[in-house]
């Protein structure tokens, strides 16, 4: 069996970052069984994506979220990577 965090001091030992992250969605459930359709519910499933990955990196998800709708309609599908919250932390830096 493979153990890469032996190997790599940077990988954590275990997922409790993970599951503190999708901690309220799992207490909040019940809340938004009722989410309108699939296509509703995955695309609650996306905004709750961008928004913890935000938070994880200590970026403000409302201000970041804000500033890439503001750029990415001129923006070159290429260079989606230049949007993401590490990056607009680095530039609000």
């Amino acid at each position: 069996m493979a153990r890469p965090y032996l190997e790599n001091g940077h990988l954590e030992l275990d997922n409790n970052t993970a599951e503190r992250a999708v901690k309220p969605v799992a207490i909040g459930r019940k809340n938004w069984m009722f989410a309108g359709s699939e296509g509703g519910g995955k695309a609650m499933a996306v905004a709750y994506t961008l928004i913890e990955t935000a938070k994880l990196s200590d970026v403000d998800p409302q201000a970041w979220l804000t500033w890439v709708l503001t750029q990415i309609a001129d923006h070159k599908i290429t260079r989606l990577d230049e949007l993401l919250p590490w990056r607009y932390a680095a530039k609000a830096a």
